[in-house]
């Protein structure tokens, strides 16, 4: 009976056409931009987006190289500018062709592969019922007594653990192992991803978790609540600007391309702030909550070439391994 159902379509109906995209897990849970995204695009696409999630950036490129040129990936969604030139010396991406000269990022980005989506500056962010006296300075987070504890995420699975190693690296340079080594005792523990960090954070386990100086408008918007807030440091914060990239074994390079240019459109831009928790690069078909103007705003930025960080990444993961290996 199922097999004469099946047959029943009319004669010449296409199937529908499916997009897949990778991208990391907070993007795609319940309350993530994901699902909104994706009810949006096939409104336009007339075609079914298929999403596959794994825990964070980082891993994002390191199943695709694991999968090689046979990943059923068309688009791939979350990694960063930092993972940037590594991504592109697989081979796997193909130039999504798409102006992208309007969009804006502080310090600009441009790329024939990578198209960004959204930013955010690394911040710890600290409960304020618990933590009266947060640090004002990455100097005094590293040096200050291990008595109030982070949790932060592993820099070889997650885009904000590598985010915090090249904060780390930019303003402690070759000390940036001595630094590791004093802020080791502070560390209650290192997550796969964020998530998991964030979890831990709101579940009480520590005062302080390293995030991003929007998060705390996620529960100034959602929970009506200023408890958690973001720590300014002195010195400036690292950034985070997310990209999406189309790969050369995209079964509709059309559609890929589509969609890469409906993350940067209106009506995503303004669904990512608030799913996402981070800023738009370009204009949304809705004003930012007003929370979006209490947040700290740096006053210096750091970030690193890609082609900085695809030479030194391995050797600078291997000096904080080392450091935190230390008794």
């Amino acid at each position: 009976m199922m097999l004469s159902l099946a047959g029943a379509q009319p004669a010449g109906a296409a199937e529908k056409k499916t997009l897949t995209v990778y991208t990391y897990e907070s993007f795609t849970s319940e309350w993530g931009p994901g699902p909104k995204i994706a009810e949006s695009f096939e409104k336009t696409c007339d075609c079914t987006l298929t999403y596959v999630s794994v825990a964070d950036g980082v891993e994002l490129l390191t199943r695709l190289k694991l999968e090689g040129p046979a990943s059923k990936a068309d688009v791939v969604v979350g990694l960063d500018t930092n993972l940037v030139a590594e991504a592109k010396a697989t081979g796997f991406f193909a130039p999504h062709g798409l102006d992208t000269s309007a969009l804006t990022v502080p310090g600009g980005f441009s790329d024939d592969s990578f198209v960004p989506y959204d930013y955010g500056h690394f911040a710890f962010v600290y409960d304020t019922q618990t933590l009266k006296n947060p640090p004002k300075s990455l100097k005094e987070l590293v040096e200050g007594g291990a008595k109030d504890k982070i949790v932060i995420e592993d820099p070889r699975t997650s885009t904000p653990g590598l985010g915090l190693l090249l904060w780390v690296k930019s303003i402690y340079g070759d000390r940036s192992g001595e630094a590791w080594s004093k802020l080791k005792d502070r560390i209650l523990t290192v997550t796969p991803g964020w998530s998991e960090a964030y979890g831990f954070f709101t579940k009480g386990e520590a005062p302080m978790v390293l995030s991003y100086t929007t998060s705390p408008a996620y529960h100034m918007v959602s929970e009506s609540s200023d408890r958690y807030q973001a720590a300014e440091f002195a010195e400036g914060h690292y950034i985070q600007i997310e990209v999406a990239g189309m790969t050369k074994a995209a079964r509709d390079p059309a559609l890929a391309k589509a969609f890469l240019a409906f993350l940067d459109g209106p009506q995503a831009q303004a669904i990512l702030p608030t799913t996402n928790w981070m800023m738009p690069v370009a204009q949304p078909s809705e004003p930012l909550p007003e929370a979006f103007s209490k947040l700290v705003k740096p006053k210096t930025t750091f970030l690193m070439s890609p082609e900085d960080v695809a030479a030194n990444r391995k050797a600078w993961i291997d000096e904080w391994l080392a450091a935190m290996s230390r008794n």
